[in-house]
């Protein structure tokens, strides 16, 4: 998420109660995930597995619950609670906003755009020129939608990520982590009727342009699809993976979270994808592997059975 205006990483530190390293006068110009940081970017870390990952990451300032030294030109944060400060600023720089009417005050449909019935807009979406947005569909704020764009019955866009952090005390519960991002749809999609496209932690969730999404369709939080994709039914596609261009993905497909899926590849049906797939290949099984070799390794499994 990119803020409106620039602050010092002095007034955040003051705004969350907590010491800091680095110097206090430079700008903060953004808050995300790990992910998805850029320089400017504050993101937090509150496990030692990752806090080389985080201190040599793009992001120029650290919520941390180790005091360690400051790398050169960074800020650093030293907080009890990094997920809890984080939640904090997300709130700050993007609170919620409720809206009772069907099209939210603040939101901006496009010339010949077309909202049936029962349609929810929320506030801050933004909907493009000449879209078709079916019954029941629900927009959720900050959403973006693009120009010539198909949104069929009962698809929900912007839901809440799902990432919780186990608590211990005072008693084992889920501690939610606020989500602040969007979902933006580019132009000539199509998406399908009981889809859900969840919006990004603190990025954006992304449906490239010309892709199509059959119906019943999980999107999980940042997940980032490419142009020309083509999804069949109930595809599932964990949180933060990113996926190439003019790839397809067939029906029941299960996609693991923060993967990176090349261009030109295509996942046959009923397949698991657990691992990054390499560009212009097709892949099958679960766990997925190339098609071909999945293929002689069923008929070897085949013969040797025919033979016992």
């Amino acid at each position: 998420m990119r803020f409106t205006e620039s602050y010092t990483l002095a007034d955040i530190a003051q705004w969350l109660g907590v010491s800091y390293a680095g110097s206090g006068d430079a700008p903060v110009t953004g808050l995300n995930e790990i992910h998805k940081v850029e320089a400017g970017d504050i993101t937090f870390v509150d496990f030692h597995k990752y806090y080389d990952a985080a201190l040599n990451s793009a992001a120029t300032f650290i919520i941390i619950n180790k005091e360690v030294d400051c790398p050169a030109g960074k800020g650093l944060l030293f907080s009890d609670d990094p997920f809890r400060d984080f939640v904090k600023l997300a709130k700050r720089f993007r609170p919620a906003e409720h809206s009772l009417h069907p099209v939210a005050d603040s939101a901006v449909v496009g010339e010949g755009t077309i909202l049936y019935p029962g349609v929810y807009v929320g506030p801050h979406v933004q909907i493009g020129k000449n879209c078709i947005i079916h019954p029941n569909v629900v927009l959720y704020d900050h959403t973006i939608i693009g120009n010539n764009v198909i949104i069929h019955a009962g698809a929900v866009l912007g839901a809440d990520a799902f990432y919780y952090k186990k608590r211990k005390e005072p008693q084992p519960f889920f501690d939610k982590l606020y989500s602040c991002g969007r979902v933006v749809v580019e132009d000539n999609v199509e998406i399908g009727a009981a889809c859900t496209i969840d919006k990004g932690v603190s990025g954006d969730t992304v449906i490239g342009k010309g892709s199509k999404l059959d119906n019943h369709i999980h999107i999980g939080h940042g997940v980032v699809l490419g142009e020309r994709t083509l999804i069949a039914a109930q595809v599932g596609i964990g949180g933060k993976t990113v996926v190439g261009n003019d790839c397809i993905f067939w029906g029941q497909v299960g996609i693991s979270k923060t993967l990176h899926i090349g261009d030109n590849v295509t996942v046959l049906a009923q397949s698991g994808v657990g691992n990054d797939l390499e560009s212009g290949k097709s892949y099958f099984g679960s766990p997925a592997i190339e098609a071909r070799k999945a293929w002689r390794e069923m008929a070897k499994l085949k013969k040797l059975a025919e033979g016992s």
